[in-house]
This record gives C-alpha cells, structure tokens and sequence, in this order.
C-alpha cells in the first residue's frame, strides 16, 4: 500500500510539473529589463519630471534626478523623499521618481510580471500600471487604463488592483478587488506581481497564483473588447498624497523606496 501511494504521489507530482511545462511553453518573453547594468536603460524607459499631481490631488515633484530614479546593486530603485524640491520653477514638499515604456515598450495580449518589494507608510502609493498609448477610443478613460498593483501605504499587506473604462472623465469607470498577505507586509520582501491579459478577459497574479480576473468592461469609444484591445505601456511611480491616500503624517519616515528586481514580458507562441 506504502508502495502504491508513493506511486500515485509521483504521477501527480509529474502530471502538475507536465501542466506548468505546457503553460510556460506558450508564452514567449518579447521584452525585459533585468536592471543588471549601471544605469537606467533609455532605449526601454522615459523618466517623467513634472509636478502635476497626476489629477489625483498627489504633493509630489517627479524628478530625473538619480535621488529620485536610478538602477544599483541589479536593481530599479523609485525613492521619494520630504526634500522641498525646487525644479523649473516649481516648489513642492515632496520628490519622487516615476518611469514608462512608452514607445519603448508597448503591448496588448500579454503577460507581464514585475518582481518588486513595496513602500508602505501614511501617504505612500506605490504604483505599478498601464496606460493605452494611441488613446484610440478616447482621452482617459475611455481608452483604459490596467492598474496591475496600488498600494495605499497605511494598508501595508493590501494589494489593489483595478481597470477603468467607460467614458471621458466625470464619466468614467472602475472595477476591481483587493487580496492581503496571509502575514507581514508587502515592504518585508520581495513579491511577483503580474497580470495575464487576452481578449475579454484580465487576470491578476501574485506569486504564481490568480487572485482576480476581470472580463467585464465597456468604453463609449467602441465596442467590447474595446478598449483593452489596444497597445498599453507600462508605468512604475510611487506617488506622495492623493485621493487614495490621503497626505503623509509627521510619521511617515522618508525616504521609501520601490525596489524592482525585474520586468518580463511574454506574448502567446
């Protein structure tokens, strides 16, 4: 009996490793960043320097500075900081680092994880995101935009994710769900995070394991699958403040910082 269990152990375990070897074969990886050099690969990002708060009320200043972006040790380094910038005129509390692919990396029907360790505190929202980069239905949202994570830093160990859709703002969209770590915080470790995304339908992945899938969406601009039919790109930020939010306390401790170990990009065979 010893001997036949074992048996079936064995086959169940070959018949799963079978099933993930088939998965994996269907997927091709079409770009990457493995962050292994000295500096920020341009050929592959854009560093965003403004101070417009991304219409969600953030107190931020991005810069291009390598205090704020910059790559060492292998890996993405995103840093916001309470250092009253000063940049082009422009005076804020706060500094931050946000970067995109856009026309460097741009994508529809993939999958796409990115291993990262998040910041966390009071009024600290860590992003990593897509937006359509030819806006064919639409100014936002209604050609799309795929949140693959958001953190609101005072729920360290809750991940976000979210679509919006629908119509030009006040118009718009959104739909989503949340998952938490069974323990500690998304800050302690490093984690892949990542969606799978076809036609009329997106999941959401952490660690290996689907934790939401979406196939319900509309857009003014077209007809479903529309608007995630489209070209996306992505972007990686940590915002100060905003709506989600709310400002930083006299407890929130800077600088916090977004390690990310890698990106990978695949698209069916």
């Amino acid at each position: 009996e010893i001997s036949l269990g074992l048996v079936g152990s064995e086959m169940c375990i070959r018949d799963s490793l079978l099933v993930a070897q088939t998965k994996a074969a269907e997927w091709q990886l079409v770009w990457s960043d493995e962050f292994n050099s000295s500096k920020l690969d341009y050929s592959k990002w854009n560093v965003s320097v403004d101070a417009f708060g991304g219409g969600n009320q953030e107190l931020q200043l991005y810069t291009d500075r390598l205090k704020n972006v910059r790559v060492e040790n292998g890996k993405l380094v995103i840093e916001s900081h309470r250092d009253n910038p000063d940049i082009q005129g422009t005076q804020r509390q706060f500094s931050s680092g946000k970067i995109r692919t856009k026309h460097r990396g741009d994508w529809s029907y993939a999958k796409i994880e990115i291993r990262a360790k998040l910041p966390i505190g009071i009024g600290i929202w860590p992003a990593i995101w897509m937006l359509p980069t030819d806006e064919k239905y639409g100014p936002w949202a209604a050609s799309g935009e795929i949140d693959i994570v958001e953190l609101n830093g005072s729920r360290p160990s809750e991940l976000l994710g979210t679509l919006h859709y629908g119509g030009k703002w006040p118009r718009n969209r959104s739909s989503g769900s949340k998952t938490k770590l069974a323990k500690g915080t998304f800050a302690d470790r490093f984690h892949t995070f990542g969606i799978e995304w076809s036609k009329g339908k997106i999941r959401w992945m952490l660690d290996g394991e689907s934790w939401q899938i979406q196939k319900k969406w509309t857009t003014e601009g077209g007809l479903v699958p529309a608007p995630f039919d489209q070209r996306f790109h992505l972007l990686l930020n940590i915002a100060v403040g905003g709506r989600l939010v709310g400002a930083p306390s006299k407890e929130t401790t800077f600088p916090v910082q977004m390690k990310v170990d890698w990106i990978r990009v695949y698209q069916r065979r």
